[in-house]
């Protein structure tokens, strides 16, 4: 049934929301509802925003790694939000982990529903699950990690999955990126730094530090011949990171990056992927890649979610287990089942959460 007449705002406060929702605001495109989508300056979220083609409208910036910092941006982005908003008058809003969003949408009695995959991140947590009216979650998240940071269970919808089969579900690998980097097949290595600017990250490392320092260099120095993508999240840590590394930077082998196009299609053709945060390195499993996380906490119940249904996830600690792993993965090289679409159908078998999102909304909306 037709959406027509029916206007939804949606926040995208992370460059996860872009690559995420890209779909979902396609859905809603062609049921015919008018969509205003306003984004937030933080790490490439603008930049996978212009990839998608999609019209937004640049509201605020990330706080950064001060919770001083982080308390102005809100209280700036919430009252530069308003105008839109009023203006607009949504019959429903959408999100991720919007905080400003979600607490707009209350003042204003605006339907609401967000997803989150992530109440490790606290201070976002306690401020989003009061405020939103349905709550998506994964059921490999116990539902206590929601309830004791105020979320009502009698809210909370639970899905069979992973929030990175939202878009993997239905991806297809371009090779054409090969081309574009001028690069092999399984002759390339994605490192990713860790989200030292979040929430739930501060007081564990410097804001511009990262782990890469240490880990990069040995692997680099057994297997000179792979391409190596540094993928960091902020101009402090590029900066901080070219430092640290000088000896390898006009190394042709070694590219340091704070943003690469068409992240998924790397992921699929690399040899092995390894991140200081989740997203990256789930979705490279779920691809079938090697995929190893360094992020210095508990293993997270997705990567467990992962690894218990066959996926080759990794959560390692240890510096020098992770060089060690990584070399033998490098020596092994790709197996025969990589590079191939045999991954659809293991990630077909979980449920999508957009799938559940879209429907919820619709149902509410012509109800």
């Amino acid at each position: 049934m037709s959406l027509a007449g029916k206007k939804i705002w949606i926040d995208a406060e992370e460059p996860k929301v872009g690559i995420m929702f890209k779909s979902l605001i396609k859905w809603f495109k062609e049921a015919g509802a008018e969509l205003m989508i306003t984004a937030r300056d933080f790490d490439s979220t603008f930049q996978i925003l212009d990839d998608t083609g999609f019209d937004y409208i640049k509201v605020g910036r990330h706080g950064g790694n001060t919770l001083e910092g982080k308390l102005r941006t809100y209280i700036e982005r919430l009252n530069d939000l308003l105008p839109y908003v009023i203006n607009f008058k949504p019959d429903f809003f959408v999100t991720f982990g919007s905080v400003e969003g979600s607490r707009i949408s209350m003042g204003l009695q605006i339907p609401s529903i967000g997803i989150s995959d992530e109440p490790r991140s606290v201070f976002v947590s306690k401020q989003l699950f009061p405020a939103i009216d349905k709550l998506i979650t994964a059921e490999c998240i116990p539902i206590e990690d929601y309830i004791k940071l105020h979320a009502d269970r009698e809210k909370i919808i639970r899905y069979d999955g992973i929030d990175e089969i939202a878009w993997l579900s239905e991806y297809t690998p371009n090779p054409k990126i090969l081309e574009d980097f001028g690069i092999e097949k399984g002759k390339f290595v994605l490192i990713r730094t860790e989200p030292t600017s979040a929430s739930y990250f501060i007081h564990k490392l410097k804001p511009d530090e990262t782990l890469i320092a240490d880990i990069f260099p040995p692997i680099f120095k057994k297997h000179p011949d792979y391409k190596y993508f540094l993928l960091v999240r902020t101009e402090g840590q590029e900066k901080w990171l070219r430092e640290k590394l000088h000896q390898f930077i006009k190394n042709e082998q070694v590219v340091i990056t704070r943003y690469l196009p068409n992240i998924v299609d790397l992921c699929f053709y690399s040899a092995l992927v390894i991140s200081g945060g989740g997203t990256i390195v789930r979705e490279s499993a779920l691809l079938g890649v090697p995929s190893i996380e360094f992020f210095p906490g508990d293993t997270a119940p997705q990567e467990i979610f992962l690894s218990e249904n066959g996926f080759p996830m990794h959560h390692i600690r240890d510096i020098k287990k992770i060089v060690d792993f990584s070399i033998r993965i490098l020596e092994k090289g790709p197996s025969s089942e990589r590079f191939t679409m045999d991954f659809r159908e293991k990630i077909n078998k979980f449920e999508n959460p957009n799938e559940i999102l879209f429907e919820y909304v619709k149902e509410k909306l012509l109800n």
